[in-house]
């Protein structure tokens, strides 16, 4: 939220009119941080995101949400709780910015680019990385046109995430976004097979694309407290009503599953490797 201030301020030292845009140059953070800024300047200036890196280019630079996290105070706190849906007047992403990237960020990309594969039926280990890419991003843009504000289907972008989120703000970020969200899909998978939703040769899938094509860590961290991630999961924005609320593979594919026993998703934390 400082960030905001202080880029909204430089904006009025600069004079910024509803006529100028605004540039987000860089990753997603860059480009969420951009987005929401313009939408809140005027009450909404144009905003054009030039993404640097795969994360960004396949996830964060699409679909118009923006946002910050909201610093945990007395343990209140979360994951871009705080931001606007503004749609980008356009997205460039420019593949040779991918050679300039550190083996991680790569990996955290990567990590945003296994959802999609559950979320079709494409093979897109099948395709060369450029073709992946505007694979990716199509699909993305698809769900978005047709659920812009998340009130339904575009819910299941956030497959992996909702562990993902909490590993994010129990290890005070030290596990990036796409690292966290790798390990998020393979819970996923463990809670959905828990629940009796999709056998053990799919739970495997999912390790396959992680962890076998990607390279992905898919263990937890080490030193957690389960009980405190099952607390954080249920701080999620995607909770409605009582339990937990998960997006989850099936036999008819992914779906957004409600209520589900806090128990039970403490169970499905207890068949996770952890690391160490």
């Amino acid at each position: 939220l400082a960030t905001i201030e202080t880029l909204c301020r430089g904006f009025a030292r600069m004079g910024l009119t509803r006529n100028d845009v605004v540039i987000g140059l860089g990753g997603g953070m860059v480009t969420d941080v951009a987005g929401f800024a313009a939408s809140a300047w005027h009450r909404g200036i144009p905003v054009v995101h030039v993404s640097t890196t795969l994360l960004g280019m396949v996830d964060a630079a699409i679909g118009g949400k923006t946002g910050v996290n909201l610093e945990a105070v007395d343990g209140v706190g979360g994951k871009n709780l705080v931001g606007a849906y503004w749609q980008p007047s356009g997205v460039v992403c420019d593949l040779d910015a991918l050679a300039t990237l550190s083996p991680r960020e790569l990996r955290c990309g990567r990590g945003e680019m296994a959802k999609y594969h559950f979320l079709t039926g494409d093979d897109l280990l099948a395709m060369s990385e450029s073709e992946r890419i505007a694979r990716c991003v199509q699909i993305k843009a698809e769900v978005v046109a047709g659920d812009e504000r998340e009130g339904g289907r575009r819910a299941l972008l956030n497959y992996g995430h909702t562990l993902a989120h909490a590993l994010e703000i129990e290890t005070h970020y030290a596990l990036a976004h796409g690292e966290a969200v790798g390990v998020g899909l393979v819970y996923a998978a463990h809670l959905a097979n828990r629940l009796g939703r999709i056998d053990d040769a799919r739970v495997q899938q999912h390790y396959d694309v992680v962890q076998g094509a990607y390279e992905l860590d898919t263990r937890l961290p080490a030193g957690l407290d389960p009980q405190q991630l099952v607390r954080l999961m249920g701080l999620d924005k995607k909770v409605l009503g009582g339990g937990l609320t998960f997006v989850l593979d099936s036999v008819r594919g992914v779906e957004v599953v409600k209520g589900v026993d806090p128990a039970v998703a403490l169970a499905a934390l207890s068949t996770m490797s952890v690391a160490g």
